[in-house]
């Protein structure tokens, strides 16, 4: 991991093309500009966790679900 220091206006690049500048510092935030090609997809971390979180739930409720429905229909067929 690299950790460089940057004031306000400054910036770092990554590779050649995404360019990463501090717009704003205040208090306990600092609020950042990327600049980066429209094919580079940029999410924030908590975003992709949360996403790939609901994802995983869903599948296993789906799959659990599905199950649990099949069988109901099964046991209203006999009767």
């Amino acid at each position: 991991m690299l950790v460089v220091k940057r004031k306000v206006s400054e910036s770092i690049m990554i590779g050649d093309d995404i360019e990463i500048i501090i717009s704003e510092i205040s208090q306990d935030k600092v609020k950042i500009a990327i600049n980066a090609p429209k094919d580079i997809k940029i999410t924030r971390r908590e975003l992709m966790e949360t996403c790939e979180f609901n994802k995983d739930a869903s599948e296993k409720i789906n799959k659990s679900s599905l199950n649990d429905i099949k069988n109901q229909l099964k046991i209203k067929e006999k009767i």
